[in-house]
């Protein structure tokens, strides 16, 4: 064998498998040469499949790279949105606030900051203000990345605030953009069930069930409501 060309042979195979290279050094740590997206992505793709310790690591350097540009006076939109996701990530939501208002006043039209903040805010438990900021994405951005998510946080918020007519708007524009989520089929048919709207609820959960079969809380409610 050949042991020169055996090390890059494994790289090739590493590629080809996708995993990330860039982003990764020994020891699991987060690669500083890599940029704060790139990290970002990697402590995301890591958290998806249930490694949040590994991801943390990630997040953290993202996070890392972020405020060194910062401090640099090298940091650009990138930079803020960047930051702002990561720390939500982590469930940093004070901090996603003030970063977020930093990105803003330098920016104010970086949207994907505004609608992350939204999620922070709703975690902190402040309504009004996620809610003003979701609609604020949502005008802006009316096909954006986020969109199905910020409708549903802005139904989320009326359903918890007892405008049930006002959700169901929402989850039903949610599921419009976005119709692969059992979840947001479940809460749907929840608000619809509040309002009395029968035969949409009972459709809702079918959808719900549909996409996850082992829906537990939708199946019960649904063999509720059809035997009323």
């Amino acid at each position: 064998m050949d042991f020169v060309k055996a090390p890059f042979r494994i790289i090739a195979v590493f590629i080809l498998l996708g995993f990330p290279l860039a982003a990764q050094t020994p020891g699991g740590t987060a690669d500083q040469s890599a940029s704060a997206l790139q990290n970002y992505r990697v402590g995301r793709d890591l958290e998806s499949r249930g490694s949040m310790t590994e991801a943390e690591t990630y997040y953290n350097g993202a996070i890392r790279i972020c405020q060194d540009e910062i401090a640099r006076n090298a940091a650009t939109r990138e930079t803020y949105t960047v930051i702002t996701w990561a720390l939500c990530r982590q469930n940093k939501y004070d901090d996603v606030i003030l970063w977020g208002e930093r990105g803003r006043r330098l920016y104010p039209d970086e949207y994907r900051i505004v609608e992350t903040m939204g999620e922070a805010y709703f975690y902190l438990g402040e309504y009004n203000r996620s809610l003003a900021f979701m609609q604020r994405y949502t005008d802006a951005v009316p096909q954006g990345e986020r969109t199905p998510t910020a409708y549903f946080f802005i139904g989320e918020i009326y359903r918890m605030t007892g405008k049930y007519r006002h959700a169901d708007i929402a989850y039903t524009t949610a599921v419009r953009l976005e119709p692969g989520s059992a979840l947001w089929w479940y809460r749907l048919a929840t608000v619809r069930e509040s309002v009395g709207d029968r035969d949409a609820a009972i459709a809702a959960y079918q959808r719900a069930l549909v996409l996850n079969p082992n829906y537990r809380e939708a199946a019960e409610r649904l063999e509720r409501i059809q035997a009323q």
